[in-house]
């Protein structure tokens, strides 16, 4: 394969272009491939503060731990209510309010729960405030957002003081995994009976480093230290964090800048992030990750239902391309949809069987065979990309300029922000579309937690992928890591050649500071972790 190196400006040509109508006819050209310095520590706080302020891309639209799955939502959640197993800085998963979890059968968990935990009013943590709070999440009139968790969930029990048993239907070695996100975030049994729960007027009782202080709608979140708590290695520095809701990019930005606002993480680079990076009252940190760009496919017919046609147009794409002129350089080709963040286990074998899938790196002459194979369709390709979205518009550019290269024809649709979400949702809202872009997550570092999405049946399975099903049900109930790793990279090797959907590039957490702190953490599990304990003065 060849690569040709070209001033970036070419590029951005190209992209601009490409909206106007079919004048680029050749793909654009490989930029350098991008080397990224991602961490998941920064600098440790000399002190505490009595305050200090961040921003929240948008307000929470709850609290409560079984429908908090999204960023600003887990950003303030993760410094309150803990899990029963903890996902750390570093992608490792250790004991929480859980000392110990065992699986004395494959379809059975034992939890036994941490002594001389108190939530926030002082009452003992026990076991039936664990089972009150997982069995919430098999009620369907509460509806959990983290019900792919639980599906295989039997039963909840507390079968001691301090001991909870959870039975399965079948074995599922995601479901210990998941305790250490959200989905096994404890809240006072209790409380949980509140209808309010994890509102600006039901607040919340929890047991982590940081209480609940009060929620000011349209405004602010306040959070305060919890001074009991029970982890002394994990006590929060600074004394309050409030966190605002500035929803407008440009306006957070200047907030940032102005040292209004502390601190802010970002999970796409804003259009001010050259600003941030120049800015001489902070800095920015890229964080390790388990986000990713990728195309979605949502095509059941058609030429994009041919995996000649996907795997044509992914060979044609130029990831590096995206990665400079789309992400500011804060991004990185990515050639399956699992990146290494995900290899929590049996890290060789994953190694080996990334390096033995095809390279991000173009091959226009395979791209154009392909299709000649797929029968040259002539059919257009509809790629749905957000309103008011430049990181959307302008991949859709490059891909629509690459297809004109390879002879296909690409529309555009653009839906409205507010409507965007419906397509994961909603097959009525995909119909007509073949495609869409989205910035997805797994929550926990197994590869497998991704994959999961090409289960048939399932409501992520968008174009009914088939080829999988049966090998995910299998690892599923693997508890064995080195068989459970052959089985993932043998269902990694077909998605990614099949282009299931298409993996376009990784992207780090955005963490920026104000010159006056320190001690955020900047890797992926700030979602889970409580990230701001951490967090004082320089």
């Amino acid at each position: 394969m060849i690569r040709r190196a070209v001033p970036l400006a070419g590029l951005a040509l190209a992209l601009a272009a490409c909206g106007a109508g079919p004048q680029t006819q050749q793909a654009p050209a490989s930029a350098a491939p991008v080397a990224l310095d991602l961490k998941t520590s920064t600098a440790a706080a000399a002190k505490g503060l009595d305050k200090v302020t961040w921003n929240l891309p948008y307000e929470p639209q709850t609290l409560d731990p079984i429908r908090s799955f999204n960023y600003a939502e887990n950003t303030a959640l993760a410094n309150m209510c803990e899990s029963l197993l903890r996902l750390t800085p570093d992608f490792t998963i250790e004991p929480g309010l859980a000392e110990k979890a065992d699986n004395p059968t494959p379809t059975t968990w034992v939890y036994t729960i941490r002594e001389g935990v108190t939530f926030w009013d002082g009452k003992p943590l026990t076991a039936q405030d664990v089972a009150a709070s997982l069995k919430r999440h098999l009620d369907p009139a509460l509806g959990t957002w983290w019900s792919d968790y639980f599906s295989t969930v039997e039963k909840v029990e507390a079968t001691g003081p301090m001991q909870v048993t959870v039975t399965l239907k079948q074995a599922d070695v995601l479901f210990n995994q998941a305790m250490a996100t959200a989905a096994g975030a404890i809240v006072s049994k209790e409380y949980a009976a509140k209808k309010d729960l994890g509102s600006p007027t039901g607040g919340l009782m929890c047991t982590g480093p940081f209480e609940f202080g009060a929620w000011k709608s349209g405004d602010s979140l306040s959070i305060v230290r919890n001074d009991a708590y029970w982890d002394k290695a994990l006590t929060a520095k600074s004394k309050e964090i409030v966190f605002r809701f500035i929803a407008d990019e440009t306006t957070a930005v200047n907030a940032l800048r102005s040292g209004e606002v502390d601190g802010q993480y970002f999970y796409l680079p804003p259009a001010g992030l050259a600003q941030l990076r120049e800015s001489t009252t902070g800095s920015v940190t890229l964080g390790k990750s388990l986000t990713f760009w990728t195309l979605l496919s949502a095509a059941k017919d058609g030429p994009y239902a041919d995996p000649k046609v996907r795997q044509a147009l992914s060979l044609a794409l130029d990831r590096a391309a995206i990665s400079k002129v789309v992400f500011q350089g804060t991004a990185a080709p990515q050639r399956t949809l699992a990146g290494a963040e995900y290899w929590g286990y049996e890290r060789a074998t994953f190694e080996k069987a990334y390096q033995a899938l095809p390279q991000e790196t173009q091959d226009l002459a395979k791209a154009k065979q392909l299709l000649t194979e797929a029968g040259s369709p002539t059919e257009p390709i509809t790629i749905a990309i957000q309103g008011s979205a430049a990181t959307h518009e302008q991949t859709a550019n490059l891909i629509k300029a690459t297809g004109e290269a390879l002879g296909l024809k690409i529309d555009i649709k653009v839906v409205p922000v507010e409507q965007y979400g419906n397509l994961y949702s909603d097959p009525k809202a995909r119909e007509g579309v073949d495609a869409f872009f989205s910035t997805w997550y797994g929550n926990v570092p197994d590869p497998l937690d991704i994959y999961t999405v090409f289960q048939a049946g399932g409501r992520t399975n968008f174009n009914g992928y088939p080829t999988v099903d049966a090998d995910i049900k299998k690892a599923r109930a693997e508890a064995d890591p080195a068989a459970r790793a052959a089985l993932v990279t043998g269902i990694q090797d077909k998605v990614t050649r099949d282009v299931a959907w298409m993996p376009l590039n990784n992207l780090p957490v955005i963490l920026y500071m104000s010159d006056r702190v320190t001690g955020a953490v900047p890797s992926f599990p700030y979602l889970y972790y409580p990230w701001a304990v951490g967090l004082g003065a320089k």
